[in-house]
């Protein structure tokens, strides 16, 4: 009797059993698989596969649900994680379980700052796209169709300030999107690595170059160099100059400084540029004079005139004068427009007034250091500093493809120029305000702690910049005017 009990009881759970499991078979097996990959959810009688992942259930697949046998939903899915093509598009299934989100730990930096990677169903329309895109204020930059998971991934840019995990968060509570994530890093793992640039280039890891240009190169931003002639036939600017302007009357000769100013900006060959990809507008607004070069108000205004009007983003001026109202207005001018200028101390010392265009207000004010981050002791002082780079001791490009080593606040200011065309390759959208902040923010502190008249905030960081998520709000604001023949490299 006990058996002939147990029997029935056994059979009935097992009908019990095999009821759900029709029913949960038939749910995940009705129509033809969505285009996303996961309507079934996906993969079909290998097992389900979530766009190109892999998820093998132990030899069976979801068509074929063994009775007895507890299915749950794959880990990794997100929270409403079945996707069918409904006759408005794909739409999702709530899901019984929260699965994780697509969004980075939040100590990860190993990824594009302003950059999030989507997928999307094949099926979904141009029209929906376009209004994804305006409805998470996103920019396009490309778009790939894969075989694999048949889905097509869009990387697409943050042109705000918004970080990459908040966007990622609001795009996967979005039924159109099949998954949101970072644009990773990934570095390929080798015991030895060749050094980029010439081994002497100490301001390159001193900068954090390297690491900067796994981010960017300053690709085909526009960088004035209002300087002396430069030898633009010089091996390491190859294919780098953009437009050439000679203010002046007098033959033109290549000359060693702004030979060597365009060089740290974007020299490719045996030395590396802080900008490497950027490209050079060259403005000769000096001429040779004893060891260096001089050159006056209206020369200077006609070059920077130039290079605003055609379209420089950046705008180095590796020289050193007195207050000058003109040069003040033109460059108050050129900084409404939204272009960053950049200016060397002066390499008049510790004791000297403010020089310009550094102390402008307009104007990013660089100071130099040597390789052990001390001050470059020629190097000019005081709370107009924005920051400090590299300027003893640089090995540097000067005319008829030579090389010389060489000392200034000239080639700390070059280096900065560089830096800041990688930062607005990576965000063109940043104001010259911004720039300076994300500068002053991501530098290294020496001397005293805090902001000094030394170092100003610290020693530049390259990649620190790129990876600076959200810059403070305020950026520091105009500084008063004090009181031009190029000071020295």
């Amino acid at each position: 009797m006990r058996a002939r009990q147990s029997a029935a009881i056994g059979l009935m759970a097992a009908l019990a059993l095999a009821s759900a499991d029709g029913a949960f078979a038939q749910k995940f097996n009705r129509g033809p698989p969505s285009n996303i990959g996961v309507s079934r959810p996906p993969g079909g009688p290998d097992g389900p596969s979530r766009g190109g992942g892999g998820f093998q259930g132990a030899g069976f697949g979801w068509g074929g649900i063994v009775p007895g046998i507890v299915m749950t939903v794959p880990q990794g899915y997100p929270d409403d994680v079945f996707i069918d093509d409904g006759p408005t598009g794909p739409r999702r299934t709530q899901s019984n379980r929260r699965g994780p989100s697509g969004a980075s730990p939040a100590n990860e930096r190993r990824l594009v700052p302003d950059e999030v990677v989507i997928e999307l169903s094949n099926s979904v329309s141009t029209q929906q796209i376009d209004a994804l895109q305006r409805r998470f204020r996103l920019t396009r930059i490309e778009s790939q169709t894969f075989q694999l998971s048949n889905t097509t991934l869009y990387r697409w840019r943050i042109p705000d300030r918004r970080s990459v995990a908040t966007v990622v968060r609001a795009l996967e509570a979005d039924r159109l999107v099949a998954s949101a994530q970072p644009n990773y890093l990934f570095t390929l793992q080798q015991n030895e690595a060749e050094s980029e640039g010439d081994p002497a280039q100490y301001e390159l890891a001193k900068l954090h170059l390297p690491q900067a240009h796994a981010i960017a190169k300053g690709d085909n931003v526009l960088v004035a160099v209002i300087d002396s002639a430069i030898d633009i036939t010089h091996s390491e600017l190859a294919g780098s100059i953009a437009g050439n302007f000679d203010v002046l009357s007098t033959a033109v000769q290549p000359h060693q400084h702004g030979t060597a100013i365009a060089g740290l900006i974007a020299a490719h060959g045996r030395l590396m540029g802080s900008a490497p990809a950027a490209k050079i507008l060259a403005v000769r607004a000096f001429d040779p004079k004893d060891a260096g070069a001089e050159s006056t108000t209206f020369n200077i205004l006609k070059g920077v005139d130039w290079a605003a009007t055609h379209g420089a983003r950046v705008i180095n001026m590796s020289f050193a004068g007195p207050a000058d109202p003109a040069i003040h207005r033109a460059l108050e001018a050129a900084h409404k427009k939204g272009i960053v200028l950049v200016a060397a101390a002066g390499n008049a010392g510790a004791k000297s007034a403010p020089l310009y265009p550094a102390a402008d207000p307009n104007v990013i004010a660089v100071s130099a250091t040597d390789a052990d981050d001390r001050p470059f002791e020629q190097s000019n002082r005081g709370r107009h500093i924005a920051v400090a780079a590299p300027g003893s001791q640089i090995l540097v490009a000067i005319p008829d493809n030579r090389y010389e080593m060489s000392s200034g606040t000239s080639y700390s200011a070059a280096e900065v120029s560089g830096i800041v065309a990688l930062i607005l390759q990576h965000n063109p959208n940043l104001t010259p305000d911004k720039v300076r902040v994300i500068l002053r923010a991501s530098a290294k502190d020496l001397g005293p702690k805090g902001p000094d008249i030394m170092f100003g905030a610290g020693l530049a960081n390259a990649y620190g910049a790129l990876m600076l998520e959200t810059a403070p709000v305020t950026a520091t604001g105009p500084r008063p005017i004090e009181r031009v023949s190029t000071g020295a490299h």
